[in-house]
């Protein structure tokens, strides 16, 4: 019997003022990410002298948030416990607490502390938000309302730099101010989050089978029922981490954790002491915030293209093109370290904007490729990995510009970047055009699953 082709009410739902509200909501902690991590650029110029922080506590404190997100990201297994909803807002309090903590710090060793807390606080959001997202979205959508998260990253690093230089104008007590200012937009998030729903996915998934008839028919009218988003009854698939590493889901869980640790760990370096980068190599001298702003300003753009691109070119084309450009630039910024600028420029350029996939993967990828279960935990785990290498790189960056000087610092980056393009080669799957159900579903030998008839 032929199989009927009906819309799906929820996979082809077409994009709604509820998903435009959810995914700005949703973009909220991505935006305080990029804010967060590149304030403290602009901060440690002021606060290196006043507190006499060494390469190594500079290091520390430049990568302490990134340890926090590397903690905050195993929260995602109490997202996929307790819901999606609840720890929606629940998170923020905590940030904007550490954020205004930070004005009265006196020492390196408190400033690490707290903004380590900051870094816990923004790891919790991440699964969080992007799984209530991902459950809510349609698959023709689904590519770019997560993209879209990655790029309020880099309009929330833009601004950072921005608002940095300007406050620069102070006073020697300037960074009190910076570094307290994240409180305003989290303030702002934490009432705008209010009276989000729960996933219907999740709901349906712990058995509470008439809340979750009732969001979708507020979501999506009263054509949507539970047919439409089936997963596996409560009870049937627990919430486990050891799934992650189960025969299947294993090279999904390597990928992504391995290609988003290669992305990551030579950009936030980057991002993070980007005026003492720029100072290396002689550009923007005097205005070095301005400069970062411009570079961060480019990583916006590179993910614009690959908003769409993810759904034309295909999940698995776009990322390895984009490593396979990646490497190119970061390689032109370590053969050329002393110009001519021409080069330095275009290689800043050509590596901002084929940054643009694998930003754009980041979130997209582990939503999609593991099941509602273990959703949360899965894009907690895979940041956490990635958080471990961006840690490493953002400690040793200082280090490395002092030491061996910005050339061979940037040359370690490439061959990070190169070990990205080899793992996408090897392991990067195809999900463009798939349900969610049917993306995240796989075979014991293999990324490519058989999907529901209903998918």
């Amino acid at each position: 019997m032929e199989r009927r082709r009906e819309k799906n009410p929820v996979e082809d739902a077409e994009f709604s003022s509820f998903h435009a509200r959810l995914t700005i909501y949703s973009s909220g902690g991505p935006f305080l990410d990029g804010y967060i991590l590149s304030i403290i650029a602009i901060a440690l110029t002021q606060i290196t002298p006043q507190l006499h922080l060494n390469a190594t506590w500079s290091g520390l404190v430049g990568a302490s948030a990134l340890i926090g997100i590397f903690i905050g990201g195993f929260l995602g297994y109490v997202t996929d416990k307790v819901g999606r909803q609840l720890m929606y807002t629940i998170d923020f309090i905590l940030l904007i607490a550490a954020s205004i903590a930070q004005f009265w710090i006196q020492t390196g060793w408190e400033l690490f502390i707290i903004r380590l807390i900051l870094g816990i606080s923004i790891g919790a959001d991440y699964p969080i938000a992007t799984s209530l997202l991902a459950e809510f979205s349609p698959k023709k959508h689904r590519g770019i309302m997560l993209g879209v998260t990655l790029v309020a990253y880099y309009i929330g690093s833009t601004v950072a730099y921005i608002v940095g230089q300007l406050m620069l104008n102070i006073g020697p007590d300037a960074w009190r101010w910076m570094l307290a200012s994240s409180a305003i937009p989290a303030i702002i998030l934490v009432l705008l989050r209010l009276g989000t729903p729960e996933s219907p996915r999740w709901l349906l998934q712990k058995g509470k089978r008439a809340e979750a008839e009732k969001v979708l028919k507020q979501v999506y009218g009263s054509s949507a029922s539970l047919d439409d988003i089936i997963v596996p009854s409560a009870g049937e698939a627990e919430t486990s981490y050891l799934k992650l590493f189960s025969p299947g889901y294993l090279k999904r869980t390597l990928y992504v954790g391995l290609f988003y640790m290669a992305a990551v760990a030579p950009l936030f370096a980057m991002l993070t002491f980007g005026p003492e980068m720029l100072t290396s190599y002689h550009l923007f001298e005097g205005a070095s915030g301005y400069g970062a702003a411009i570079i961060s300003f480019l990583f916006l753009i590179g993910c614009i293209p690959a908003l769409f691109l993810v759904n034309k070119l295909g999940r698995r084309p776009m990322i390895i093109l984009s490593f396979a450009g990646m490497t190119v630039g970061i390689l032109l910024l370590g053969l050329f370290p002393n110009g001519p600028v021409s080069i330095i420029l275009f290689g800043f350029v050509v590596y901002a904007i084929f940054s643009g996939g694998p930003n754009v993967m980041e979130w997209l990828a582990p939503n999609e490729l593991f099941p509602t279960e273990v959703r949360g935990t899965a894009v907690g785990i895979t940041t956490s990995i990635s958080r471990f290498g961006a840690v490493f790189g953002t400690y040793l960056f200082p280090w490395g510009l002092q030491k061996f000087g910005i050339g061979p610092t940037m040359l370690v980056g490439a061959a990070v970047t190169f070990a990205g393009l080899l793992v996408c080669i090897a392991l990067a799957p195809e999900t463009t055009n798939k349900t969610l159900n049917a993306a995240s579903n796989v075979r014991r030998d293999g990324f490519s699953g058989k999907h529901r008839a209903h998918s």
